[in-house]
Parts: C-alpha cells; structure tokens; sequence
C-alpha cells in the first residue's frame, strides 16, 4: 500500500508538467522520483503543520519549475482522498506556495503546468538576492545558496530569518564541503544539470557542514542536519533550521 500510495502522489505531482512539455515532465518525473528531498520532508515531517488547521505559507526560493509547490499540493489532495502511504505522517495543509526563481523559462513551466492552481501557487522572476521574501512559516532553498558569494548567502539567510513567523523552518540542503570524492561528484552533476536546463554554469562558493550550522546558529536559528542523499552518490545534506524564540 505504501509503495503504491507514493508511486501515485508521484504521477499526480508529475501530470501537470505534460502541458508544459516534454522536456518539463520528463524532468519532473526525473527529479520527484529520484532526489531523497521531496519525500524525506514529508516522511520525516520536517513542515510546520500551522495553527487551528491554517494552512501554511511556503516560499521556495530557488523554485526551479515549480516542483516543490506541485508536490506539497498533490501530497494534501492524495491524503484527502486516502491516497497515502500508511506509515507517513499526515502533510501540512498548503494555504500558498511562493516561488522565487531566476530563469524566466523555468518560471514559465512553472505557470503553464500548474495554473488551475495559480491561487495557491504563484511564480516570480527575480534574484534571490533582491527580492522580496514575504511573510512565511517555512521557507525552502535546495541546492541554489551556493551560487552565490559568502556575504551574498549570509544577507540572505538573515532576510529569510526576518521573514519566517515564530516557530518558522527553513529546510537548506547544501553540499558539505568536506565530504571528498562525493562532494566533487556533486558538484560535477550539478554543473551537468545546469547546462542540460539551458543555464551557464557559475562558480560556487561552499563550506563544511560545521561551518554552516555555526554560521547558521548565529543568525537566530537552531540547526540539525540530516544526510539527504540516499540511493544518490552526492554528498547532499538537509539542514533543519528553526527559528529561535525571541
């Protein structure tokens, strides 16, 4: 029942992406089947749930085509519908999904896919750097701080901590920097993804994980990592980061 209830939140959250393009859903199916992340947040209950049933406010920042928000919608209508896997735990109801992306195309699969959803999910243009982080109770940045500078990473993290309510996560996944052959394989598959999605590849600026979770700490927030790379060979971990009581 599990394995077939997660092979159908899979196909539900992957369909909207044929309107998209081949290219769209053959990524969709690519990425939502095989990185650990997406059913690790879910199987791990790593989301705030909100308060007396509220849904929550997710900004992903780094938003790609949009496949986190079309995940977190398809896993609150599967459970609705007792589509899930038994041995998870329930998922957050979704008030909004916010996406932040930099690549104008992948903003545009984004919209095309899920726009019989564009109430509840919505896609920017913009640079993370720049742009305006609203009000959430989670905030999700996988695999993008690194593409930018170490002051850059920082000021951004402490907007994210200024934006996310009390109580609030932000789930970071980075490559630690001294995790050896499975770090430099890491970052070599990423440059190869980069280029197939039609982007350059930029230079990326990493640090060890302790040095994160200090870094992170001294933001305001407390941090647990956990390894986020199973069935790959990367040295991906998920950083758990949550909002220090003022």
């Amino acid at each position: 029942m599990t394995t077939n209830a997660i092979q159908n939140l899979l196909n539900v959250a992957c369909d909207p992406y044929r309107q998209a393009g081949r290219f769209a859903w053959h990524f969709a199916q690519g990425k939502l089947g095989r990185d650990p992340v997406f059913k690790g947040m879910l199987e791990r209950n790593l989301l705030p749930h909100g308060n007396d049933g509220e849904g929550i406010r997710v900004l992903d920042i780094g938003c790609g085509q949009g496949l986190l928000s079309s995940w977190l919608l398809s896993a609150q209508s599967q459970h609705a519908t007792g589509e899930w896997p038994a041995t998870w735990p329930a998922p957050p109801a979704i008030a909004h999904v916010h996406g932040i992306e930099l690549m104008p195309r992948d903003v545009d699969r984004a919209r095309a896919a899920l726009y019989k959803d564009s109430a509840r999910a919505t896609f920017e243009v913009g640079n993370m750097c720049t742009a305006n982080f609203p009000a959430s109770d989670a905030v999700v940045i996988l695999d993008v701080l690194h593409y930018v500078d170490f002051p850059a990473q920082d000021d951004v993290l402490r907007r994210v901590h200024a934006c996310l309510q009390e109580n609030g996560v932000l789930l970071l996944r980075v490559g630690d920097a001294a995790g050896g052959l499975p770090f430099k394989i890491s970052n070599w598959v990423d440059n190869v993804v980069t280029s197939i999605r039609g982007h350059k590849t930029l230079p990326t600026f990493c640090r060890t994980i302790a040095d994160w979770q200090r870094d992170i700490t001294a933001l305001g927030f407390s941090v647990k990592a956990i390894p986020m790379n199973e069935g790959t060979p990367f040295a991906n971990i998920l950083l758990v980061c949550h909002k220090a009581a003022a």
